[in-house]
Order: C-alpha cells, then structure tokens, then sequence
C-alpha cells in the first residue's frame, strides 16, 4: 500500500469506529517522546495558571488555551493526519470546511470531584440529533487511569440518542497513556472522572468545528496576524485565516489571509466567495436578467 492509501485506509477505520460508538481510542497517535517535551514546554503555563472559578470548570482544575503559540510540538497533535482527516470527513456534510474550535490544557489535582456528564455541541443553542457540530480529541500529557481523573465516556450516547433521557449506567472511564488520542463526537455524553490520587491529571484538548460556528476559542484573539504569519498556510486557515463560503469571515470582502501579508490597510474590492450551487444560480439569474432585457429592447 502507498503511504495516501494507508492514510486513506486509517481514517476510513477511524471514523467508522467513531460514528458506531460515539468514541474511540487512537493508541500510539504519536511517539510518547514528543508528548513529553510538549509536557514540558507548557510546564511553566501549567504552575502559573490559576485554578479554575465554578463547578463545571471545576475549582481543583486548571485550564488555558493559546497551545500553538506556547510549544513547537502542538501542531503535530493539531494537524494529525488521521486525526483531522477524520473531523473533516465527520464533519464534511454540514460545512464547506472545519475550523480550529479549542486547543486547551487541562490539569486535574488531587481530590477533584467528577465532572458533570455533558455533550459539547450543547455549547451552541442548535438543533441536537441529526446534525454533528465538531470532532474533539483529548491527548493525555500523563496517564490516565479511572482513579486519576480519566474522561468517562458513554458509548451509544450520540447522534439522536442525544435526545434521550440520561443513561442510568456508569461512564467508561477512557484509560490512556501518552501518545494516545481519545476521539469523541460533539454529541456524546462525557465528562472528567474524579481525581483520588495524589497526583496531577494532566492532558490537552483540541476540538474541530464546523467552519461556520463561532468558536469555543476566540481563535483571531489567540493567533493575531503578528502570530500566524509565522504559521504554515494549512495551519494559518484551520485557526481562521480563510473564508468559508458562502463569505463567511471575510476581511473588506477578501479571505482574512491577506492579512499575514501586513497588508491590512490596502483597499480592496470584495470579490465573491460562493458555493458552486449558490455561483450557478446567481449566474443563471444574471445570464435570465440580460435576456429579458434584450427581448425588452427588441420589442417594437
């Protein structure tokens, strides 16, 4: 097999894992050697950070986002081949192309108590059981183990049981250690597990969006301009820097990539930026208005 058919094959047993059960577990996504200097990179970041305000968040927990501009090695878990081959394929039939929802670190301490259950799509006031909103990824930075806080995952708990009264069952607590990747969709029911050990639970998530949402992660905020001028183009557009159509977060009528040029204060004339359906039938309506004219023209 070619290396494109390998991918290819990866991501088509992924998703089909991901669509039956609502999650799934990729072991050894990536070397555990690049998570731990990640680990390290965001060490400073992890004893800084306050710990959280309210119960969902969680008071024994720390939280902060900014992941790409605080290690080199966050793009490697952020433009994982399979990882996002798979939230583009999940997500393909509701938007023209995904988004960079949340890139976040998590730290759960000692004697933090369960979070509770919940479905991230329920973040936007939508419409819940046929559409899916976006593709979420937790990468664990330390084991995870049922007693350190590992996520508790329901399976069959997506898609249009979403709409089902609460499972009565307990949650399956998703056990990782570094370099695995948990995938689960924006409708299935989870939640951090309780942490009763006397170590730190620590791990980072990074969600996928459909292209039209607003995100979790005011993503322009994260990474300016000054910032994602420094990115590769695939990286720049998944955190923001292109349109989707129809002109969907342009900048003067122009995909907002034109600014990692520094070129902001040009003028610009808005150029269009549509769906082939929505292109054919404003063609067919102007090719309609220049007919009518010229019978009208034509008329005695």
């Amino acid at each position: 097999m070619t290396p494109n058919s390998m991918l290819a094959a990866a991501i088509h047993r992924t998703r089909g894992r991901l669509t039956r059960d609502g999650w799934c577990i990729l072991r050894d996504a990536l070397p555990a050697e690049t998570i731990a200097m990640l680990d390290a990179d965001l060490a400073p970041a992890f004893a800084q950070t306050p710990f959280c305000q309210g119960s969902f968040y969680g008071e024994t927990t720390k939280r902060f986002g900014r992941l790409l501009t605080r290690s080199q090695h966050m793009a490697a878990l952020v433009q994982h081949a399979v990882v996002q081959g798979v939230a583009e394929a999940v997500l393909a039939p509701w938007c023209d192309c995904i988004q960079l929802n949340v890139a976040q670190a998590i730290a759960i301490h000692p004697e933090a108590p369960a979070q509770m259950p919940h479905r991230d799509q329920d973040m936007w006031r939508a419409p819940a059981g046929e559409t899916e909103y976006l593709v979420n990824v937790i990468w664990p930075l330390t084991p995870f183990r049922a007693d350190n806080g590992a996520t508790l995952m329901w399976r069959d708990s997506h898609g249009a049981a979403a709409l089902d009264p609460p499972p009565t069952s307990a949650g399956i607590a998703a056990e990782m250690d570094r370099g695995d990747a948990l995938l689960f969709l924006g409708s299935t029911l989870h939640g951090a597990g309780a942490n009763r050990t006397e170590g730190v639970r620590r791990g980072l998530v990074v969600g996928y969006s459909l292209g039209w949402l607003k995100p979790y992660e005011n993503q322009m905020l994260a990474y300016p301009p000054a910032v994602a001028r420094a990115f590769p183009p695939e990286l720049a557009a998944l955190v923001g820097y292109r349109q989707h159509r129809p002109n969907l977060g342009n900048f003067e009528g122009q995909c907002p990539s034109v600014l990692l040029a520094g070129t902001a204060d040009t003028p610009r004339a808005a150029i269009d930026a549509l769906r082939p359906d929505q292109r054919d039938q404003v063609e067919t309506f102007r090719h309609g208005q220049g007919a009518a004219l010229r019978r009208s023209q034509a008329e005695p």
